[in-house]
């Protein structure tokens, strides 16, 4: 995405396995990763798919104060943890404040946008078609 210096590449991330019978993660070292990457620089928000079966994907999420993931749904339910900071979300039914620590479940097809009111760090996992 083009800013005001230029245009914006994510730098190739060395590999990891995203499918397997068992995967382990240190959170905190892959939300360091992500902090000091130009993405998260330039724009305040940054992600890395973690875990990506066929029907199941887990994304760690970074979000600078003031960043948002604008309304959406999706087929399937959804989880978000908030590892860090806090989080807004506007859901059909009113406003809800996510700390670090909280866990939010969502049905499938709910509209949702988060906020970050605080530099947060969340993971998002969710159903996902193979279709």
């Amino acid at each position: 995405m083009p800013n005001e210096t230029g245009p914006v590449t994510r730098p190739a991330r060395a590999p990891h396995p995203l499918s397997g019978t068992s995967l382990s993660f240190d959170l905190a070292a892959e939300a360091e990763k992500l902090r000091r990457e130009p993405t998260w620089q330039a724009h305040g928000h940054n992600a890395k798919t973690l875990v990506k079966h066929p029907d199941f994907r887990v994304v760690l999420i970074a979000l600078r104060a003031g960043a948002r993931m604008s309304e959406h749904k999706t087929d399937h339910c959804v989880t978000i943890h908030a590892l860090e900071g806090q989080l807004r979300l506007q859901l059909p039914d009113g406003t809800l404040d996510l700390k670090g620590g909280s866990l939010l479940a969502l049905e499938q097809t709910v509209l949702h946008d988060i906020e970050a009111v605080t530099d947060s760090l969340f993971v998002l996992s969710l159903g996902w078609s193979s279709s």
